[in-house]
């Protein structure tokens, strides 16, 4: 409670006005890297991205060889979306510092989602080196061995990330897929129903949810789960896809085709490079269409 107490009068402090006057007035005295960090951090706590990056900008131009302040404003650049910005100057503060953990992380990160796993990894490893308890770290560790199929590795790193930070919704999301994977559906069902109870808003979770219930044949709860998911995110096509399996599978041929028909509504405005998506629809299509 104590905790609780101090974060919101921390945040109620900094959102005031009067403190934005004052770090403004003392960086036009003299700039220093405390100013320019703290006035940055009152934007992001009003959630005014925007203000920060253009605070973090400034700062940098007065402190080009600071990485701490290019590694900041490389993440808020990759929050807004710029990647390309967000690479640049994140690569840049590895220039000036290469263990920064920080810039470590996202450049990772960047590298990780275009899918060049073993360059990501050899980032990882340098940032292991420095925070070998890190739970992010690890978590995106497991990511990259799951992103080259080797889902024991991947289970193994993601387990060590849960270990350090049990209450991470995203590491027991990827636990869950991790087991799905691997046809481990009990333990799927236990890390998705715990991050849900974590992120009870978000769709995927329950798409997946869904996908474990099926195979535990647990057809009804299935069937709730999938229309949880809907409620939560009406316009994911994968989760009509995979309800649309799950009926036909049950032997629910005309719900199966009602629920594929919103798969192929909603898809059109999505465009998917996964082969096996793109196999399965083309074998299951046909056949989900003969139930209409």
């Amino acid at each position: 409670m104590k905790l609780i107490f101090s974060y919101c009068w921390v945040l109620i402090l900094w959102c005031n006005p009067t403190f934005f006057r004052c770090f403004k007035k003392a960086l036009s005295i003299q700039k220093t890297e405390h100013s320019y960090t703290q006035l940055g951090k009152m934007h992001m706590l009003k959630g005014d991205m925007e203000g920060a990056i253009a605070i973090y900008k400034k700062a940098v131009e007065a402190f080009p060889e600071n990485s701490d302040l290019l590694s900041v404003l490389g993440l808020l650049h990759l929050q807004t979306g710029d990647t390309q910005k967000a690479f640049e100057h994140l690569g840049n503060a590895m220039t000036y510092d290469s263990q920064n953990v920080k810039a470590i992380m996202g450049a990772g990160s960047i590298i990780q989602d275009h899918g060049d796993f073993d360059v990501a990894l050899t980032k990882y490893r340098v940032a292991a080196a420095v925070t070998p308890e890190s739970h992010a770290l690890w978590n995106n560790i497991g990511m990259c061995f799951f992103g080259k199929k080797k889902y024991v590795a991947a289970i193994s790193c993601l387990k060590r990330a849960h270990y350090l930070a049990p209450f991470e919704w995203r590491t027991c999301y990827n636990l869950g897929l991790a087991h799905l994977t691997m046809h481990q559906y009990a333990s799927a069902f236990h890390f998705i129903s715990a991050a849900i109870n974590l992120k009870p808003k978000f769709a995927p979770l329950f798409m997946l949810l869904g996908v474990a219930l099926t195979h535990l044949e647990d057809v009804n709860n299935a069937k709730q789960a999938y229309e949880q998911a809907i409620t939560i995110q009406s316009d994911d096509p994968m989760t009509y896809l995979n309800y649309a399996i799950m009926l036909h599978n049950n032997g629910e041929k005309s719900q199966a085709a009602a629920q594929y028909a919103k798969f192929e509504l909603h898809n059109k405005t999505r465009t998917t490079n996964d082969p096996d998506v793109n196999a399965l629809v083309a074998k299951l299509g046909p056949i989900l269409h003969m139930g209409s």
